[in-house]
């Protein structure tokens, strides 16, 4: 395995992806800093409104 911090192989599973609680440690860092982002798309009204309808069960009785 190769760990997604420093790139070194590994075999030690305990930190899985990284090879250690120090990359692991760097990693959760990168994460509260906001190094690592992605897109979000903004929903409207309608786009809501259809999600709560998509995800509202439906009675069969009708």
């Amino acid at each position: 395995m190769i760990c997604a911090i420093c790139k070194k192989e590994y075999e030690d599973d305990k930190y899985k992806p990284f090879c250690s609680k120090r990359c692991a440690d760097i990693d959760l860092g990168n994460w509260f800093s906001g190094k690592y982002t992605f897109e979000a798309n903004r929903l409207d009204e309608n786009d809501i409104k259809e999600l709560e309808e998509a995800l509202t069960p439906k009675d069969d009785a009708e």
